[in-house]
């Protein structure tokens, strides 16, 4: 061999062998976090989700690498993004709302993904139990199934007269509408009320429903637990202070910013769930081997201050239940 090709031979193996040395070492692990309101609204959530996945060893940029998609409240978009990581070959889809998880389901039967919903995953075909998941998905449910009935009950307590009530919903998201629907059918029926449905995806149609309200013969309106609605949770309470509308949403939040009543599980709590179990599936444990964890306190705040603004006198047994009241 000539002293040239001998010294070509030396410097390819010392340049290739620390990139074959580098390529054999572990890489961080990448967890692909898909949500489909956007990172200011969600703010809140997400850090309960990243103190969830600490409490498990994990912390972003030091042991694991996050990519963050929001879809903005456009839910079309899900799709594509659950499509982007799963190109990516990230190790967990951690799809947070039920759109993101429905649209990681639809995405890949391989890759594990821990899923935050408010509605029965069952019955929306992310699993097969709440025990025993199976295939490669679990996470965490707020049980918000039922929830719209008890956020009537409530608004009935606050509004006994009323005759007339409003359920609105989100039409892009179907598979919660539905559900929503069906409830406040059963539960007017039984509190012997009758409910107009609503719809709105859009700021602007959110806007305009309740500048229809005010002029209605509506007594009081009951908006479904919806992740558009979360991500406009300060307009969605302005909204109904300006109209003077009655209103029940869930979240703290809602009422901290004026809107009448709040009922509902903590966002907080399931996410940081969701957070923990993210960090179990990159330490080994198996979605299938996972059950669905299921958030069980529910948190009730009354706005006095609005109450008092609307005319509405809040019976004493409810404010004595409420967790917080705003005066």
């Amino acid at each position: 061999m000539r002293r040239r090709d001998f010294i070509k031979v030396v410097v390819g193996s010392a340049v290739t062998w620390p990139l074959a040395s580098r390529a054999q070492q572990r890489a961080m692990p990448v967890v692909g976090f898909m949500n489909s309101t956007d990172a200011e609204s969600a703010k809140q959530q997400l850090a309960a989700f990243l103190k969830g996945l600490e409490e498990v060893g994990y912390v972003d940029g030091k042991n694991v690498v996050i990519e963050y998609r929001w879809a903005e409240a456009k839910v079309d978009r899900l799709p594509a993004i659950a499509a982007d990581l799963v190109q990516r070959q990230v190790d967990v889809i951690a799809a947070t709302t039920t759109p993101a998880a429905l649209a990681a389901k639809t995405a890949t039967k391989t890759i594990p993904i821990v899923f935050e919903t408010g509605n029965d995953p069952i019955k929306l075909g992310l699993v097969a139990s709440l025990n025993r998941p199976g295939a490669n998905v679990t996470g965490v449910t707020q049980l918000n199934s039922g929830l719209v009935a008890k956020q009537l009950e409530v608004l009935h307590e606050l509004l006994p007269t009323a005759k007339t009530v409003a359920l609105l919903i989100n039409p892009s998201d179907p598979a919660v509408a539905d559900e929503e629907t069906r409830e406040a059918a059963s539960a007017t029926q039984i509190l012997g009320l009758e409910v107009n449905v609503l719809k709105a995806s859009t700021l602007e149609q959110l806007e305009a429903v309740f500048a229809n309200l005010s002029q209605s013969q509506i007594s009081g309106l009951v908006v479904g637990p919806e992740a558009f609605f979360t991500s406009h949770i300060g307009q969605l309470a302005a909204l109904a202070v300006r109209h003077k509308v009655p209103t029940i949403y869930r979240g703290r939040e809602f009422a901290a910013a004026g809107g009448l009543v709040s009922y509902g599980s903590t966002l907080a709590s399931s996410y940081r769930l969701a957070g923990v179990y993210t960090g179990r599936v990159l330490k080994g444990d198996k979605p299938a081997d996972l059950p669905v964890q299921q958030a069980t306190k529910f948190e009730l705040y009354i706005n006095l201050k609005t109450a008092k603004e609307l005319g509405v006198t809040v019976p004493l047994p409810l404010s004595g239940r409420a967790d917080e009241l705003f005066e």
